[in-house]
């Protein structure tokens, strides 16, 4: 893969924030968790005009299911930083504990430096970021929330769409979205592939799609082009094994 050099990951950072949240406090099965109170920073922040946010009120509660939602299909900073307020105590706390985890899954060139990806210092590698992919998409909570193309959440007005609006076709079903100036776009993903007879898990990373324009061409940058590295996976896997059959 050659040497790897870490770049913003912008919102790609809130696997991570959704992984040590659900060491600490797992879900098993369909369950919600426990009820969490926002707090009056969530509810300040929700009106941010510089960054992604959910528009939640201060005192609403809702489960810890519905806030990972809320974190990772419309990629709320707001709500990573309540996360890690509710586990850790405070923002600084839980960074440590995602540097932690990032250490004990080998992501020896990654950085974090907050909960949401909003702070550029915030880096790692697309190697790296496959590595928690791979450890991610094992837990059934973070499954079922990353492959819905939207949610509706009580409490929050309207139906609530997925800034990775890949999911849902072409075999698309998850992972996060990740787009800023300096960032560009970024995309971990995930996606089946029927071959041989079986469905095959593919996993894959892209970062710094057109670093230094908008977002939202970084986005759109990062989107297409994981489209395409993901329909050419799914053919090679399909006629690989196609080959080996025919042996």
């Amino acid at each position: 893969m050659g040497e790897q050099t870490p770049v913003p990951i912008a919102s790609v950072t809130k696997v991570m924030t959704a992984y040590v949240i659900l060491a600490d406090h797992p879900l098993d099965g369909g369950e919600s968790g426990p009820l969490i109170t926002v707090d009056r920073a969530a509810a300040e922040e929700s009106s941010s005009p510089d960054e992604s946010t959910a528009p939640v009120r201060e005192g609403q509660r809702f489960s810890e299911r519905q806030l990972l939602e809320l974190m990772l299909i419309p990629s709320g900073n707001n709500i990573a930083r309540l996360l890690a307020r509710w586990d850790a105590g405070s923002e600084h706390a839980f960074v440590a504990k995602m540097n932690a985890a990032a250490a004990e899954l080998g992501m020896t060139h990654t950085t974090y430096t907050g909960a949401s990806g909003l702070e550029p210092t915030t880096t790692s590698t697309a190697v790296d970021q496959l590595k928690l992919a791979q450890r991610v998409m094992h837990n059934d909570a973070i499954r079922s929330i990353v492959a819905k193309p939207s949610t509706t959440v009580p409490g929050v007005a309207g139906t609530i769409r997925n800034t990775n609006t890949l999911v849902g076709r072409d075999g698309v079903i998850g992972l996060k979205t990740g787009s800023s100036t300096p960032a560009g776009g970024a995309l971990m993903w995930a996606a089946n592939a029927d071959a041989g007879g079986k469905t095959w898990l593919i996993l894959g990373v892209v970062l710094h799609q057109h670093a230094g324009t908008n977002p939202r061409e970084g986005l759109d940058a990062v989107l297409d082009n994981s489209r395409t590295l993901i329909i050419g996976a799914q053919k090679s896997l399909a006629s690989a094994l196609a080959t080996k059959q025919g042996r």
